[in-house]
């Protein structure tokens, strides 16, 4: 199995001008180790917060190239597996997150995980392992690896896990995928701007998709499939989510817009990601049940 190092390779912005790390062929199983968010400058509680290298945040390891991707086509990314290191890292600060006009200073939190689990002040919390950074290059400017949006990025979303297949709008040549950011536990929000932030490694299988279109990432898993969009307002971004699964369905049955919404209404979920980013991030859920009584597949 090829193995793409954080030391062959990594980006701070999400760019077509951005040159590839790697390039594979349609199909291709591939490991991507990575950085914590903050390039694992942050080693124990002695290190310093206001002293690192705040340039240096949320790199993304990449851009893989993959063969045969064009504008307009669909990059399908399986997640195999994801490898987490032996210690997270939260940190907390003024402005920073929810609660930043009540935090007066830097602080950081070192967290070891032993079992599965991750030592918090003599609390064991459940590795729940996941990828905050992940995506592909924007047709336009550059996007900054801490801002989600058409193309992936920061989503924050906790259901990018093990097992989870992402779909992504391909908008330049060879798709451009990177990915970082990892997670050994968050909750959805992300309320202080950091999850448990750990080094490790994600095993993908990337496979271009022709003949369909996306205007923003979808997912899915054993249970769901999601809509995920990033917009300036939550409300925006929880709206348009709803909106492009309803059409999707629409458009993959026989179903009218007003079945369709009314059918959503009963049985879809709309749930909030992240909301500390540059932009908010929110999905729309539908469980699978419902698209095999429909007789539909989304992709």
């Amino acid at each position: 199995m090829q193995t793409l190092s954080y030391e062959e390779g990594i980006i701070y912005e999400f760019n077509k001008e951005n040159p590839y790390t790697k390039k594979v062929e349609s199909g291709t199983t591939l490991t991507i180790e990575t950085y914590d968010c903050f390039q694992n400058q942050i080693k124990s509680q002695d290190t310093e917060v206001t002293a690192i290298d705040w340039n240096k945040i949320n790199p993304a390891t990449g851009p893989v190239y993959v063969e045969g991707a064009m504008p307009g086509d669909v990059l399908k990314v399986k997640i195999e597996e994801i490898e987490i290191g032996e210690q997270g890292v939260m940190v907390v600060g003024p402005d920073l997150g929810v609660m930043g006009h009540r935090i007066e200073n830097m602080e950081s939190k070192i967290l070891p995980i032993h079992n599965h689990k991750v030592m918090f002040n003599g609390l064991e919390i459940p590795v729940n392992k996941m990828i905050g950074v992940i995506g592909v290059a924007p047709a336009g400017e550059g996007v900054n690896c801490g801002t989600p949006g058409a193309h992936g990025g920061n989503m924050d979303n906790k259901m990018v896990a093990e097992g989870a297949t992402l779909y992504f709008p391909v908008f330049v040549e060879g798709a451009l995928f990177s990915l970082g950011d990892f997670h050994a536990a968050m909750g959805d929000g992300e309320v202080s701007v950091t999850g448990v932030e750990v080094p490790g490694a994600a095993t993908v299988t990337l496979e271009v998709v022709k003949g369909e279109t996306l205007e923003h990432p979808m997912l899915e898993n054993k249970e769901v499939f999601t809509q995920i969009v990033s917009a300036e307002t939550l409300d925006e971004a929880a709206k348009l989510a709803t909106s492009e699964m309803i059409e999707r369905i629409v458009a993959k049955s026989s179903m009218s817009i007003s079945e369709a919404t009314m059918l959503m209404s009963a049985v879809g979920q709309t749930e909030i990601c992240q909301i500390v980013d540059p932009l908010m991030t929110a999905r729309f859920v539908v469980p699978k049940w419902v698209l095999q009584q429909l007789d539909i597949q989304l992709f």
